[in-house]
């Protein structure tokens, strides 16, 4: 997912050796994994159907060498006919949630997969939710296969592996882009379009597996960036007037969900009003700092304040600058509330007061209570009951100690070598300038406080491609938070728009 407790964290430098993630967990002893399991499965939304085959196996990860890196868990769909014979004509969409160290479990039983877990608005979901078929799966458009990055869910490391080598940005990249390779030569689908669909740091995987697929000679037909975050630096830090600027839309849409800004304007009009205060009056505000003046810094926090619904002293304190821990324990204070962090929607009960490590309070998030353990439970009894997968005890739908801990942010930017925080979205453009038959979906929601809407957009401004790749590009931004699956007239939305940006030729 993205998801990610950690994300609230600025990016980390490379921490120690983190070696044999599963060495205690029985597996066989030829493979270092459990056998495959399969099942034949149908799937319906009332009006329509299709039969598909539904797959847990591991892929080895092999360097050009031919030595074993890990090997990654994937539960495929792939939709087959009356003789269980795939279409090899049809598209094949790999996909997987961020991070860094989260599993493709909440994209899949929460999002796009044949079988989600029923959600209930904005309320915590029971643990005995119901878990139906999807009726705006992508397995409609898409065989879909959703793997899990080495070192979470079921997907492991070799023995001896460096995970330095893995866990940072061009390790884990390259590891995906032979874990593709590895499925469609496994499968026989190198004649088939092919996507990727990728969530939070997921993106930041998309884009870096567009240039390097791209360089490899895997052609891809399309790209989704779900919850995008593409500048690590500007969105991640504290401190960068980016930052401020992307938080400030996205708090405006959270005052007024709360009643305690924009009454009697619609949602996408306070949101663009909201961005357009941002870049015309925030943004100049912030680059001249202290040379702003006190009488122009109080008219623009007395304006800020009827967007985000905290008191113009409190913005002043701050010198227009309120980061998203502050917002998200000040905004509904008097209710002795906390707001989500990757939907700011959602909310509980304040900590107490003895509760006040920084960085505790910024990994405490509602939105992600609220569902991801019943999205783990769902897919477990679904590969144990369905596919008689015997997996290990435990499946690791976050693996912060071992991953987000100790990632190596850095990456080799395409014209600018390597840098220690990248801005992904260069190598969106080198992709796009490269491949100018490729098609990319950009989604996301006014309420995700995670991977800010504000940011995206004005990463891929500063591109500057040109108006024939521009029309290669579809945005779509919805009234939800990170996850837009958890929202249901969300996911409508984004069933329809998919399925169009899917069948655009």
């Amino acid at each position: 997912m993205a998801d990610e407790k950690n994300e609230a964290k600025a990016p980390a430098e490379a921490g120690g050796a983190v070696r044999g993630v599963y060495a205690s967990v029985p597996a066989d002893r030829a493979t270092g994994v459990p056998e495959a399991a399969s099942a034949r499965l149908a799937w319906t939304d009332g009006e329509r159907s299709l039969e598909y085959e539904a797959r847990a196996a591991h892929l080895e990860v092999r360097d050009d060498a031919g030595v074993l890196l890990g090997r990654m868990f994937s539960l495929s769909y792939v939709a087959v006919d009356a003789e269980g014979m795939p279409d090899v004509s049809r598209p094949v969409t790999f996909a997987y949630n961020g991070g860094p160290g989260s599993s493709s479990v909440p994209i899949n039983f929460g999002g796009i997969g044949p079988r989600r877990v029923a959600t209930d608005g904005v309320r915590h979901v029971r643990a005995d939710a119901p878990v139906e078929d999807n009726p705006h799966t992508l397995l409609v458009d898409s065989d879909v296969v959703f793997l899990d990055a080495l070192g979470t869910g079921w997907s492991v490391l070799a023995e001896d592996a460096d995970p330095k080598k893995i866990f940072c940005t061009d390790g884990d990249a390259d590891a995906f882009a032979r874990a593709i390779c590895a499925w469609l030569t496994e499968n026989g689908r190198w004649s088939s379009p092919l996507y990727l669909f990728g969530e939070s740091y997921g993106t930041v995987r998309n884009a870096a597996l567009m240039r390097l697929l791209g360089e490899r000679g895997v052609q891809l037909t399309g790209v989704v960036m779900l919850s995008a975050v593409f500048n690590i630096a500007g969105l991640l830090n504290p401190g960068d007037d980016l930052y401020y600027l992307g938080m400030m839309p996205t708090f405006a849409a959270t005052a007024q969900f709360f009643g305690r800004a924009g009454a009697g304007v619609g949602e996408e009009e306070w949101f663009e009003r909201a961005m357009a205060f941002a870049e015309d009056e925030l943004a100049p505000a912030l680059l001249r700092g202290d040379r702003l003046g006190e009488a122009d810094e109080r008219a623009v926090a007395e304006r800020m304040a009827t967007f985000i619904g905290l008191p113009a002293e409190h913005i002043l304190a701050h010198h227009l600058r309120i980061d998203l821990l502050d917002f998200r324990t000040h905004l509904l204070a008097n209710e002795g509330r906390v707001c989500g962090r990757l939907d700011t929607r959602f909310s509980s009960d304040a900590p107490s007061p003895m509760q006040s490590h920084d960085m505790w309070l910024a990994g405490e998030d509602a939105a992600d209570d609220a569902v991801e353990g019943a999205w783990v439970r769902a897919f477990r009894r679904f590969c144990a009951d369905e596919l008689g997968y015997q997996g290990p005890a435990r499946y690791l739908s976050n693996n912060y100690d071992k991953v987000n801990a100790g990632w190596d942010w850095g990456h080799e930017e395409p014209g600018l070598g390597r840098v220690a925080t990248p801005n992904v979205s260069l190598d969106v453009a080198v992709a796009l300038r490269r491949n100018p038959t490729m098609k990319l979906a950009l989604i996301g929601g006014r309420y995700d406080a995670a991977t800010t809407w504000w940011n995206v957009v004005h990463d891929m401004s500063c591109q500057f491609l040109s108006p024939e790749l521009k029309s290669r590009v579809s945005w779509y931004l919805y009234g939800c938070g990170h996850m837009s699956y958890v929202d249901v007239p969300t996911l409508e939305a984004m069933g329809r728009d998919l399925h169009e940006f899917y069948e655009r030729r």
